[in-house]
């Protein structure tokens, strides 16, 4: 049985306020102000809150058996008023304008939510939600196990084709408290419905020959002849480039033909998921992957210990 568990807070972000709010408790009576008190009691507050939110969710799940959470973006309106909030609200605006905001670090013209629709919170569109629940986590790309800012910079120098932030850096503060932010009804190790892509049948054989008149009949109109996108007088897109300089390089996930047929068998063409057959969104995977695009240098190193996907481009 699948239920929508409604606005509920995760326990990662009850542990980060609770350690705020005992910072504060630590101060000397001497040295406290009467605005620090309630500050302090604020806090306080919003961790018993989110405590009695994450055990109602838990209690939720424990009572039906295989129910699931579905990804949703969360009201503005819950973003607090303080840094924390600031910090947020900086996220998604680097979210949705990463090539604007972080020139030295993005190497093409895409945003993160060129393939993270909905402000990195759209069902089998890769969403955000739940993400700091689930890392670190191992991965065999890297054979090793990445934590969530190895996983953004990953994407950094893959999709976005350029080079990753700090670790220490505000920027990467303002993804991963955007990424918390958007994981409030995830409770730590629960993956949500909706989680990365739709799956599509990766034993069917691509067809680039049939996946050019595809892409002539379907994308044209929006990513141009050849992939290179739309742009507004400003610089920024009205579709995103798929193929070419502007593009992600071969590195990418998205550069691989199922995983990029999983893409288009969901979202696309724009508005119009899942008209698409498995057959259709391979056919014409295999085709605009293959175009030219930026190359990721040292792939040669990715599966260091085997195991690569059959549609890894090397």
């Amino acid at each position: 049985m699948k239920i929508l568990l409604r606005a509920n807070a995760s326990l990662l972000m009850a542990a980060i306020l609770a350690i705020s709010a005992t910072s504060i408790t630590a101060c000397s009576e001497s040295g406290t102000k009467a605005v620090d008190r309630v500050e302090e009691a604020e806090a306080l507050a919003r961790v018993k809150s989110l405590e009695a939110r994450a055990a109602e969710i838990k209690d939720d799940m424990a009572a039906n058996p295989g129910a699931k959470l579905n990804v949703s973006m969360p009201d503005e309106s819950t973003i607090p008023d303080d840094e924390y909030g600031a910090a947020v609200r900086r996220g998604l605006e680097l979210a949705n304008h990463t090539y604007r905001e972080l020139p030295n670090n993005v190497g093409n013209k895409l945003n993160c939510t060129s393939c993270h629709l909905g402000n990195g919170s759209e069902a089998y569109a890769a969403p955000w939600n739940g993400l700091p629940g689930i890392f670190p986590i191992y991965r065999s790309r890297d054979a090793r196990v990445n934590s969530l800012q190895e996983r953004v910079n990953g994407c950094f120098q893959r999709s976005m084709n350029g080079t990753p932030l700090d670790m220490d850096s505000d920027e990467m503060n303002a993804f991963i408290s955007y990424m918390t932010w958007l994981s409030q009804d995830m409770p730590i190790g629960v993956s949500p419905e909706g989680r990365g892509f739709v799956k599509v049948d990766n034993t069917l054989t691509p067809d680039p020959v049939k996946g050019k008149e595809i892409f002539a009949k379907t994308c044209t109109t929006c990513h141009g002849e050849n992939g290179e996108g739309q742009y507004n007088d400003d610089g920024t897109y009205i579709y995103p480039a798929i193929a070419g300089e502007h593009s992600f390089n071969d590195g990418a996930g998205m550069a691989r033909t199922y995983k990029a047929a999983s893409f288009v068998k969901g979202k696309m063409p724009f508005g119009q998921g899942n008209t698409l057959t498995d057959q259709e969104a391979i056919d014409v995977a295999s085709y605009f992957t293959q175009l030219p695009r930026p190359v990721k240098a040292n792939k040669d190193k990715d599966w260091p210990k085997g195991g690569a996907p059959v549609d890894v481009r090397r």
